[in-house]
């Protein structure tokens, strides 16, 4: 009768699955410098926790709010389509819309899924700085011209963006206008993989802000050398 009792009762007696892990960022369970285990002398504190990884994606905006230390809030990206986006050498800053994430140097699984973090290279649509610019200077970036198969040899962004002036000729301008812009072209520099872009209709960007923390999607557009930087590492990505 005892063995039958107590086989009943622990077959009855259901045991609860242990509770779920939590994330934390404390340093007490980690060993000593030289190795040695150390005693866990107090709990888990709050100011510790972790939170799970927001990935960002590419897509239909959709942002969650979270409450966090001090009534604060953050704004966690789940999907982003566009951000704000600068143009260093000119100064300006555009609304674009988001085409593609090219390189991320820490991992190349955030490529692959399309993820948005801080520091990643995408790829924006170039209408909104190629209007400006045709506003600003005159001339028409990224218009493609034909030419005789012997021409096609290429030749500086400075001269073919000249030559682009001229087509502008049948939107009507004052004087006052036109003196403005003869006077901007004297401290106009345009880079040569600049206006490849411009002609492709994409731009290389580097994001500037966390998009699982502020909930936006900023960057600036590369120039100079750490655009020949970038452009020679998804080159050899490419050749893998």
């Amino acid at each position: 009768l005892h063995c039958l009792s107590s086989a009943f009762f622990t077959s009855a007696v259901e045991v609860p699955p242990p509770p779920p892990m939590g994330i934390s960022r404390d340093s007490v369970h980690k060993r000593r410098l030289t190795g040695g285990k150390k005693k866990v002398w107090r709990k888990k504190r709050k100011y510790e926790m972790g939170r799970q990884p927001a990935n960002t994606k590419l897509g239909l905006k959709r942002i969650h709010t979270v409450r966090v230390r001090g009534g604060n809030y953050k704004y966690r990206a789940l999907r982003l389509e566009s951000g704000n986006f600068s143009w260093g050498s000119e100064a300006i800053t555009r609304k674009s819309r988001i085409l593609d994430v090219v390189y991320n140097a820490s991992n190349n699984e955030l490529v692959r899924t399309k993820t948005l973090v801080k520091n990643a290279i995408i790829q924006v649509d170039s209408t909104p700085f190629r209007q400006w610019y045709e506003q600003h200077y005159g001339i028409v970036l990224g218009k493609k011209k034909k030419r005789a198969a012997k021409d096609e040899e290429a030749e500086e962004a400075e001269g073919e963006a000249k030559t682009d002036a001229a087509d502008k000729a049948d939107v009507k301008k004052s004087n006052h206008v036109k003196r403005k812009i003869e006077k901007r072209q004297e401290g106009r520099k345009l880079e040569t993989a600049l206006y490849e872009q411009f002609t492709a209709g994409r731009l290389y960007v580097a994001i500037s802000s966390r998009p699982g923390q502020s909930g936006r999607c900023d960057g600036y557009i590369l120039e100079g050398k750490e655009l020949e930087f970038y452009q020679k590492k998804l080159q050899k990505k490419k050749a893998k």
